[in-house]
C-alpha cells in the first residue's frame, strides 16, 4: 500500500530534472496521415524548458494534429518525439498526463454540471496516491489527501481570480470564464509541459488581455513550459519566446517573433500567395 504523503501545496510545475533552457521536448521528422490526407509532413522542432513556444499557421495547417501527436492522442506514421530525454514513437494519453503533459482544447471540454472547484479538482487525479479502496472509504489517509488536493485547487482558484465562481456550475458561466476554468484544470496537474490549443478563441479584447496575463504569469511564476496554438498574431508576437509556423502540414518557419515577422514564406502563407506566384509577379512588375 502506498503511504506517501500527499502534496501540501500547489507548486505549479513538477520537477522533471531538465534545466531551464535545455530541450524538454524534441520533435524529429514527424509525419501523420489519415488515409490519403497528409496532416503533418516531416516536421521537426524543439521546445526548451521554461519557454513559451507558439505553433501558428493558417487553418488546416496541422497545428492541432501536432498537439495531438505530442500528448499521445495520435500516433504518427513516421518520426520520433523525445520528451525529458526519452525518445518515443507514440505514447498513450494517460501516460502523457502522468509524465507531466497537460492541455486545453479548441472546444471547451469541461463537466458542465459540476462546479468550478470540482472541475479543477479532476486535474489532480494523476497526483492522487491513494487507491480506490481508500478513496471509497474516504477516511484517514484518503481524507487527508483530499484536503491537501483541495488546498492546491483553492490556490489555483485564487491565482486565476475566480473565487466568485468557485461553486458555480461551469455550464452557467460565460465563455471567457469557462476558458479560464479549463486552464485551471490543466494547471492542477502541475504539468512540466502545458499545451494550449487556441486559449483565446472567441474572446473579446479584455478577455484576451486577461488570458495573456495569466499565461505569462504561469510561465514566469511557476516556470511552466508552454506550447500554444493561437490565431491572434498580436498576442503571439507579444508573449512568445519562439514560434514555429506550419502550412499544409509542413514547417515553413521557425525562430523568434521578429524573425518570423520578416519571413517571406510565412507572410505569403498568411496572404494566401504561393511563393512561385509571388516571384513571377515581382519579376514582371
Amino acid at each position: 500500500m502506498n503511504m506517501q504523503p500527499a502534496r501540501s501545496e500547489f507548486t505549479g510545475a513538477r520537477d522533471d530534472g531538465i534545466a531551464k533552457g535545455d530541450v524538454l521536448l524534441d520533435v524529429k521528422n514527424v509525419s501523420l496521415a489519415f488515409g490519403g490526407v497528409k496532416a503533418i509532413t516531416d516536421v521537426s522542432f524543439d521546445i526548451l524548458k521554461g519557454e513559451i513556444r507558439a505553433i501558428i499557421g493558417p487553418n488546416g495547417a496541422g497545428k492541432t494534429s501536432m498537439l495531438n501527436v505530442i500528448n499521445g492522442f495520435y500516433t504518427p506514421q513516421q518520426g520520433t518525439i523525445t520528451y525529458r530525454g526519452v525518445p518515443r514513437h507514440s505514447m498513450r494519453t494517460t501516460d502523457a498526463a502522468r509524465q507531466g503533459i497537460s492541455r486545453t482544447f479548441q472546444n471547451i471540454a469541461l463537466f458542465r454540471g459540476m462546479s468550478t472547484l470540482d472541475n479543477i479538482m479532476t486535474g489532480r487525479i494523476t497526483l492522487q496516491k491513494r487507491n480506490l479502496f481508500w478513496q471509497g472509504l474516504w477516511w484517514g489517509p484518503a481524507e487527508r489527501e483530499e484536503i491537501e488536493h483541495r488546498r492546491a485547487v483553492e490556490a489555483i482558484i485564487d491565482f486565476l481570480e475566480i473565487e466568485h465562481i468557485r461553486k458555480v456550475p461551469v455550464g452557467r458561466l460565460p465563455y471567457g470564464l469557462q476558458k479560464r476554468v479549463e486552464l485551471g484544470r490543466a494547471l492542477a496537474a502541475e504539468p512540466s509541459l502545458l499545451l494550449l490549443d487556441e486559449p483565446m478563441a472567441g474572446m473579446n479584447l479584455e478577455e484576451k488581455e486577461d488570458m495573456s496575463r495569466f499565461i505569462l504569469d504561469v510561465n514566469n511564476q511557476f516556470g511552466t513550459t508552454i506550447a500554444l496554438i493561437e490565431h491572434d498574431m498580436g498576442v503571439v508576437m507579444d508573449i512568445s519566446d519562439r514560434i514555429v509556423v506550419l502550412d499544409y502540414g509542413r514547417k515553413i518557419g521557425d525562430g523568434k517573433p521578429d524573425e518570423i515577422a520578416k519571413n517571406k514564406d510565412v507572410i505569403d502563407a498568411y496572404l494566401g500567395v504561393p511563393h512561385g506566384e509571388m516571384d513571377e509577379e515581382q519579376q514582371t512588375a
